[in-house]
């Protein structure tokens, strides 16, 4: 059977291979180094700024961006929320259970986001803004050099769901000025649903060593100290890691990770 839906996706033989052992003990300098080389390969293909970091959540993309909300922004912001969809509307939810001062840019469903919708924001004070670079559920691509052009033009931290949109479109972190992007296993990595990906910035991180640590698991300092030696907090989804490192290493001998990458 053929599996066409946007996540999980079908992976190849290769990364199917890697989930057919078992899984095996992860405390181990082999498993660091293959960690170390996620988080290289990453940040390569985000094509990130110089000195920013990766790090591995086993969770949901949800988890990857409840630890943005959590630990990159802090009560002090004043954040700019697309909400285009399910997904945009999820970042909302979790400005309002943290407590984040929030302003919705609403978008009918289907809707294009256009400067003017963000040109009355200009000059606010906001600090910081959320988006799903790709709305999943409703599949529109925003103009993200666009809403970075808005974010510059306002000294506004850029913060960007990637999770479906990662190898599957054009996306340049440095490119962009985007403090911080996310992704996930499932999407178009191609591989097991289990593991979201946090890439950042110097500036985040500054954001993360400054801000007062509010979680555990999802806490973005512990990730960050404990991928130093390439490893992670708690027992992660070792396997899914493991086919990460297999597709990210296809990724990189055919040359890719531009976007639009074949699976």
């Amino acid at each position: 059977m053929l599996n066409f839906t946007i996540g999980p996706v079908m992976s190849s033989d290769e990364v199917l291979e890697v989930a057919s052992h078992s899984t095996p003990y992860f405390r181990t300098p082999e498993f660091s180094e293959v960690m170390l080389e996620n988080e290289r390969l990453m940040l390569k293909f985000l094509h990130a700024p110089e000195n920013s970091r990766c790090v591995f959540l086993t969770a949901s993309g949800t988890g990857a961006m409840e630890s943005l909300v959590m630990n990159v922004l802090n009560p002090k912001d004043k954040v700019i929320v697309i909400n285009g969809g399910s997904f945009g509307g999820r970042f909302v939810q979790l400005c309002r259970l943290h407590h984040r001062e929030m302003t919705e840019v609403k978008l009918d469903f289907g809707t294009k986001l256009t400067r003017g919708h963000l040109d009355k924001l200009s000059g606010c004070g906001y600090t910081a803004l959320l988006v799903n670079m790709h709305e999943t559920s409703s599949g529109v691509l925003y103009d993200m050099p666009m809403i970075s052009e808005f974010c510059r033009e306002n000294n506004i931290l850029l913060l960007v769901d990637a999770i479906s949109a990662f190898i599957a479109d054009e996306l340049d972190m440095e490119g962009l000025g985007a403090a911080a992007v996310i992704t996930g296993s499932q999407k178009a990595l191609a591989v097991q649903p289990g593991i979201s990906v946090v890439a950042l910035s110097p500036e985040a991180l500054k954001r993360v060593e400054e801000n007062e640590e509010v979680c555990m698991y999802l806490s973005l300092k512990e990730a960050l100290k404990n991928q130093e030696r390439g490893q992670t907090p708690f027992t992660p989804a070792v396997t899914t890691l493991l086919q990460i490192n297999t597709r990210l290493n296809d990724i990189d001998a055919t040359g890719g990770g531009g976007g639009g990458i074949d699976f």
